[in-house]
Order: structure tokens, then sequence, then C-alpha cells
């Protein structure tokens, strides 16, 4: 799993994109909130917990971005205020407005299962498809996971404490930059495009660093997920870092370069980073 201890004052991270992608969120929770909200009636308590622990963590540690007042929260930065009372419904939705990350809510039933999302910034999924399924069929796409990684990720939850969150990294290349990327790879089309003299120019890397947090009252777990893109032709300008994205595409099993949509790219990836870096 890759899963790491997390100090609990890096839990969210602020970037000089802050402006941009937040008013980003609110743009498509406008447009497009029923794709990139949901929640389950149950979730509301829990929902709150969130909303209460964000709000805490970000008012100590980035008190130059936000204020509350009585019931309002500011945003210094966007100059964007938000009023609690409209967010009764579904604290979760305010909480998602207010951080770069994503966030997800985990609830154990009879296995945990998503019961609420604020999900702006998809790497090729769909939140309708997710809520309210459980880890194994939100986790189905992934190659050997119920054979592999299904035990001890429900182990990792199960252990999970509330003060000592943990966090993981996830990576991918895609042929956008656009961080809502709610559409599937066509396999068909995906890299017949793609050459070894157009591969900066046309695929970027795109990162995504989770964290997991029990929530002490609820039990709950927050999966949050920030999301990062960078230019292919960029990182590649650094030779050392050419090498070693290379070594670890050649190292990624055929099932997992198709799951991560790699394999039709494979050829031109190879050949473009092997002549930056020679």
């Amino acid at each position: 799993m890759g899963l790491k201890p997390l100090q609990l004052q890096h839990w969210i991270e602020i970037d000089e994109d802050f402006a941009d992608e937040l008013n980003y969120k609110d743009k498509l929770l406008k447009e497009r909130h029923s794709e990139v909200f949901g929640s389950l009636p149950e979730s509301e308590a829990a929902q709150q917990e969130v909303l209460q622990l964000l709000l805490e963590h970000l008012l100590q540690y980035f008190p130059d971005y936000y204020q509350q007042q009585d019931n309002c929260v500011v945003n210094k930065i966007t100059g964007q205020v938000w009023h609690l009372n409209d967010f009764a419904a579904n604290p979760l939705d305010l909480a998602g407005r207010l951080v770069q990350e994503d966030l997800c809510l985990m609830q154990l039933k009879h296995e945990y299962v998503l019961t609420a999302g604020s999900v702006c910034f998809p790497a090729r999924w769909r939140l309708s498809e997710k809520l309210g399924r459980p880890l194994v069929q939100i986790h189905d796409p992934v190659p050997g996971y119920a054979q592999k990684l299904e035990q001890s990720v429900n182990k990792y939850f199960h252990h999970l404490k509330p003060e000592c969150p943990g966090y993981r990294l996830n990576w991918g290349i895609v042929d956008s930059p656009e961080l809502c990327l709610t559409q599937r790879h066509s396999t068909e089309a995906f890299g017949t495009d793609i050459t070894a003299d157009n591969a900066g120019e046309k695929l970027w890397l795109r990162v995504e660093r989770q964290t997991l947090r029990r929530l002490p009252v609820s039990d709950g777990i927050l999966f949050t997920i920030r999301t990062y893109v960078y230019s292919l032709q960029k990182l590649a300008s650094d030779p050392a870092i050419a090498s070693q994205l290379a070594t670890v595409v050649q190292q990624i099993p055929p099932e997992v370069q198709i799951y991560k949509n790699i394999f039709p790219i494979q050829t031109a990836l190879l050949a473009y980073l092997q002549r930056v870096r020679a």
C-alpha cells in the first residue's frame, strides 16, 4: 500500500495554485454539483465532524488564509464567504470548498463504505459510481486488489487511530493537464498519436497525495486526495528524474500498465525519456 505515518500539522497542503483551484472547484460545484458531490442520508453527523476538524486545523495552521466570524467562514485569499447554516444538511460540501484536496468519507457498516464525497478532481472515475459501495467494489478496477491488497487495507482501516493518520502517493501518466478527469480513457485512442518526438508536449505526470485520518467521534475515516499535475516536458528536463521515471515504467507489471493506461504509450514514453536523459 505504501502508507507512511503523517504528522497532523502536515495533513493539508496549500501552494501557489490555491486561489485558482478553489475558484475552479467553486465553478464545478455550481455547474455540475451532482457529479462532484454526493452523500448518503446517514452520513450527516460524520460530515459535521469532518468540517469541524478541518476548520480547527485550518484556523490553527493557516491563519493567513482563513478566518471564522460567528457563523461565517472567510477565505482571505479568494474573498469567498461561507455561511455554516447553508451547509447544515451536507457539511462535507463546505469542507470540500475550503481546501485543494478532494474529500471522501468512509464509514463502517458491515464493511467500510463510501458515504459522502466532494470530488472535483477525479482521475478517470465518477463519484456517483463509487458512492454507497464498499472498499472492495470501489477498488474493483485495481489489478489484484482482492487477492493481494484487500486484507492489508482492511487491517489498516481497522487499526487506524485518530492521532496517527497516514499518507501515500499514487501516480499516473495522462494525456491532459485537466484536473477534473471524469471520462475514462478510450484504450483504442489513447496513445495512438503519442510519439517519442511529442511525448513531452502531450503527456503529464499526475500525482495524488492521499491521506487517511480516523474521526474520533463517529469512528469514520476521512480519505483526502490532493492532485498535482506536472508537464512531462518540464520534469524530463532533469536527466535524473527522467532516468528514475523510465526505470519505474519498465518495472510495472503488464496488468498494471493497462490499468494505469501506460501500456499504449510505453514504447513512445520510454523512447522519449531515453532521448532526454542521454
